[in-house]
């Protein structure tokens, strides 16, 4: 299939610029001595976590029980699951996960490691249980060092789970006080005798300056692999980094100053940036995607000395590249012009 055979709306990913993507992200782990453990709740495809894998990612990262199932579905046989898991289906489903892959999880709460302890007690095949700390982001974790200390206490107790070490999702920008919160739980968990062997961060836009946190031993970036208008932003990549775009056509032109895409929200998604619009044109640099409604994309064209025609066919890079992945079934890798596979999202809508 050719790119012109493609209908619209369609995501498109360049494979190219993913796999310079990966390359760029391994070799600097591998620099500075950090596990490589990547999220996949950008691409949610078993192709490329296993192609990140294959450049020496130690295993994936994902959000969700469900997603992680997929990956399993999918091949991938070393698992963390950063989310407290709780409830009895959960937790059923969590052991039956538990007996496939390796598999690792956090908790923030007695609660939930209670959750854990009562339904995996087999001390022969224990779950790994990491401490999520918030180290300033504001979600989950526990609030100080002292805390994380308890709640490791409570995990190492329970015959069925084994202390893994420290989990933490770094404010942007806050790499100084999350290195200062981590340093100060490693070493009061030293001191108790329960050193941390997994000191685990993510994030991508300060996905380059990881080592700046002396104590972690892993990161998690997950959006690095297409980036987008979001990420560009906060100074991570340029456009010529972008691996992801939307594919639409101009379906009207009401005025000289405005066009209308096929693509909307349930294709670009709405969330904002820092950055004017709902995406960038790649062919139209000073258009803004101004407005979004569900099946229409309003396009300001005002600043634009050159300006599309009705049925022109645009990329459209967006904001947010994570949740574009979850608005479609299935996406375009391409090698130029060429589609090298249509794949199917496998974890899109696992939300469980």
């Amino acid at each position: 299939m050719h790119r012109d055979d493609i209908d619209t709306p369609a995501v498109l990913i360049d494979l190219d610029i993913v796999d310079a993507n990966l390359r760029r992200a391994q070799d600097y782990a591998d620099a500075h001595g950090l596990r490589l453990r990547p999220h996949v709740k950008t691409h949610k495809l078993p192709r490329l976590a296993r192609a990140q894998m294959a450049l020496g990612a130690v295993g994936v990262t994902c959000q969700k029980l469900s997603e992680a199932e997929a990956m399993a579905d999918g091949g991938i046989t070393d698992i963390f699951l950063p989310y407290n898991i709780l409830g009895p289906r959960k937790l059923d489903r969590l052991a039956a996960l538990h007996g496939r892959v390796t598999l690792s999880v956090t908790a923030d709460s007695a609660v939930t490691v209670a959750g854990y302890a009562g339904r995996l007690a087999d001390p022969a095949r224990p779950l790994t249980v990491l401490v999520e700390c918030d180290t300033g982001a504001g979600r989950c974790g526990v609030q100080t060092p002292d805390e994380a200390l308890a709640l490791a206490r409570l995990i190492a107790a329970a015959p069925g789970l084994c202390f893994g070490g420290l989990m933490a999702y770094p404010p942007r920008a806050g790499l100084a006080q999350t290195q200062d919160w981590l340093a100060a739980a490693i070493a009061a968990l030293g001191a108790a005798g329960l050193p941390p062997e997994v000191v685990s961060i993510g994030g991508t836009p300060d996905m380059e300056r990881a080592h700046e946190i002396a104590a972690a031993t892993e990161q998690r970036p997950g959006t690095y692999v297409y980036n987008d208008r979001m990420q560009m932003a906060w100074g991570h990549g340029t456009p010529a980094d972008c691996a992801m775009a939307v594919l639409a056509t101009v379906v009207s032109r009401p005025t000289p100053d405005r066009a209308i895409l096929d693509a909307g929200s349930k294709a670009l998604a709405a969330d904002p940036a820092p950055v004017p619009g709902h995406g960038q044109i790649v062919e139209y640099p000073g258009a803004i995607v101004a407005t979004l409604s569900e099946e229409h994309g309003a396009v300001d064209l005002s600043a634009c000395a050159r300006r599309p025609e009705i049925g022109e066919r645009v990329h459209v890079i967006p904001n947010h590249a994570c949740v574009v992945t979850n608005l479609f079934d299935e996406v375009h890798l391409m090698r130029g012009d060429r589609v090298e596979e249509v794949a199917r999202v496998t974890s899109r809508g696992r939300l469980t």
